[in-house]
């Protein structure tokens, strides 16, 4: 049986984020792939780069959904 969850390291131990379809004593294989946060949220930075190439219009959509805080869950000052 394959499957893929998310988990993550608190205090020496790795804790999964989702329930584990598996029974007691059942021995798994780990494979980890780290995942890059900042604040405990997924980086946006790594996105700012696409933001230098938008035309007046898209400009313009961009600064309205941000001012709305649909993007970012709070108000940002441009």
């Amino acid at each position: 049986m394959n499957m893929k969850t998310k988990a993550i390291y608190e205090e020496g131990i790795l804790k999964p984020l989702g329930k584990l379809d598996l029974n007691e004593g059942v021995e798994v294989e780990i494979e980890l792939e780290e995942r890059k946060v900042f604040g405990g949220k997924r980086n946006i930075l790594r996105y700012a780069g696409i933001l230098k190439d938008l035309n007046e219009d898209e400009k313009k959509i961009f600064e309205e959904a941000v001012k709305r805080r649909s993007l970012f869950g709070r108000t940002l000052k441009l």
